[in-house]
């Protein structure tokens, strides 16, 4: 492998001169200027000056008068580098007014090539010609477009298109008659959200007229649907769940989940006999017609059918509930009770406290069928649901309830349908 090796390079200039005074390294071929004296620049700076002074007013005297409306060329001459003073005078050649035509000392005439916009000369002076055209805004005025055709004076003030006439139907004052949803749901047709949704798409007519919102009819109008509104309310279902504890009726709360979201596929009833295949659009717009509480279990309905929901818990509704409840006898503010079941201890004129005669929250409650199933065990059936009924009616009597289920709505038993299953209401299977 060879080596490469580099030489030192031998500098003498920059070595100390024989006398010992550090010498310039030389510069090309020549030797540098000596250095002025401030004396001596100052001296050729005076000259220098005094010859542009005197060469100049022997230019001025020998340069003929201007003629008038021109401006005087400048003679601003520069002295050129290292003193030369033979640079040609800076003349600016164009007329003070900024006129169009203007003559060179070297030429012909000449068009002035500036934009006839632009009315200053070079050094920022405003000419005194005409003053330009202001511009015009292009754009459209933001006011109101004139009318067509144009009004003139003489017709006096324009007159406003008359409204659109109404129908017939709209022109009745809004405090004769009733909703027409109303009266449809008091007819057992729809529920009141179906017939306003029905309305709204046009498959409603009175008096052979079609219906709008809000409309109010009287009692002797006649009421049709289209056959398409009924083909839409036979596709909702109606589904029967066996409610485990644990579960919540409506919106999840306190970190409970609802009872709907055991309605899926794999817990339907291989038993259930009503022939409708499940798909994912039966849980859309499921809402529970009644209610049991989280430490309750038994039969709770899951419905999309309007007319459902107002049969089982409608104002007017009379459908029965039953319950079985296991109960305890605890008696009341300190009263002694022995040992047995609580069907012998609980005197009887509570047992026909429970039939009728309670009041919750200063309300009268409906008479009610109470009945003993076993020697423990309670059989309640209500025409009436409210919060917590059962258990505060237990409370009243000096009971304590440790159990509750709700085996019947209507004529619908649940049946054999095991804890967290469910199964659709059959086409023939109705609640009244």
């Amino acid at each position: 492998m060879a080596t490469l090796t580099l030489k030192k390079k031998n500098n003498s200039s920059s070595k100390p001169s024989p006398d010992g005074e550090r010498r310039a390294p030389l510069r090309g071929k020549g030797v540098s200027r000596p250095r002025q004296t401030l004396e001596q620049a100052q001296a050729e700076r005076q000259e220098r000056q005094a010859e542009f002074e005197k060469r100049r007013a022997s230019e001025e005297e020998r340069r003929p008068a201007a003629p008038r409306g021109r401006a005087e060329p400048r003679s601003d001459a520069r002295p050129g580098p290292r003193g030369d003073s033979r640079a040609e005078p800076r003349r600016d050649a164009r007329p003070a007014g900024g006129g169009g035509n203007f003559r060179r000392e070297d030429g012909p005439p000449q068009r002035d090539q500036r934009d006839p916009r632009d009315q200053r000369d070079p050094r920022g002076a405003r000419s005194e010609g005409p003053a330009p055209e202001p511009r015009r805004d292009q754009r459209r005025a933001s006011g109101p477009r004139p009318s067509y055709p144009p009004q003139r004076e003489s017709w006096g003030e324009p007159q406003r298109p008359a409204p659109r006439q109404r129908a017939e139907h709209r022109e009745m004052p809004s405090d004769e008659g009733e909703r027409l949803s109303k009266r449809m749901s008091e007819l057992g047709m729809a529920s009141r959200r179906e017939a306003d949704e029905w309305i709204a798409a046009g498959w409603v007519r009175v008096d052979g007229k079609m219906a709008v919102l809000g409309q109010r009819v009287g009692p002797e109008v006649k009421i049709e649907v289209d056959q398409r509104a009924h083909k839409e309310q036979a596709k909702q279902v109606t589904i029967l769940l066996h409610k485990p504890i644990g579960y919540v009726s409506g919106q999840a709360e306190d970190g409970y989940e609802p009872a709907s979201v055991l309605v899926r596929s794999n817990t339907q009833w291989a038993d259930d006999a009503s022939g409708i295949k499940y798909h994912i659009g039966h849980t859309r717009g499921l809402a529970p017609a009644g209610r049991l509480d989280i430490d309750s279990t038994g039969l709770l309905v899951l419905t999309q059918d309007g007319r459902v929901a107002k049969v089982l818990i409608g104002e007017d509704s009379n459908v029965e509930k039953e319950y079985l409840v296991r109960v305890e006898f605890v008696g009341l503010n300190g009263e002694p009770v022995g040992p047995g079941r609580a069907m012998e201890q609980m005197p009887p004129e509570r047992m026909a406290l429970l039939n009728h005669g309670l009041e919750l929250d200063g309300v009268q409650l409906k008479p009610a069928k109470v009945s003993w199933a076993n020697e423990d065990q309670l059989r309640f059936v209500l025409r009436e649901g409210r919060k917590r009924q059962i258990r505060r009616m237990c409370e009243l009597v000096g009971l304590k309830v440790v159990g509750l289920k709700r085996v019947r709505i209507g004529r619908i038993n649940l049946g054999h349908l095991p804890a967290g299953q469910w199964r659709f209401l059959a086409p023939w299977e109705r609640f009244d």
